[in-house]
């Protein structure tokens, strides 16, 4: 059984569902795999993914939210 990084972001400028779901669709892009838990209530997302840190926060990035 592979095991699958998890990578944790504090993510700000998620204001609603939409954005949620834009940091979500941004990551799934990158990795189709991808298991992705946005929370715009504690500025948290949660990625299950075998892609490079900085990858998945430059796609973050991209869709106009700060990653810190």
């Amino acid at each position: 059984m592979s095991h699958t990084p998890i990578h944790t972001f504090t993510v700000t400028g998620m204001t609603c569902g939409h954005c949620e779901k834009a940091v979500v669709q941004a990551v799934k892009q990158l990795d189709p795999q991808a298991q992705v838990t946005a929370d715009r209530t504690h500025n948290h997302v949660e990625i299950h993914s075998s892609q490079p840190r900085e990858a998945l926060a430059a796609a973050i990035t991209e869709e106009g939210y700060a990653v810190a």
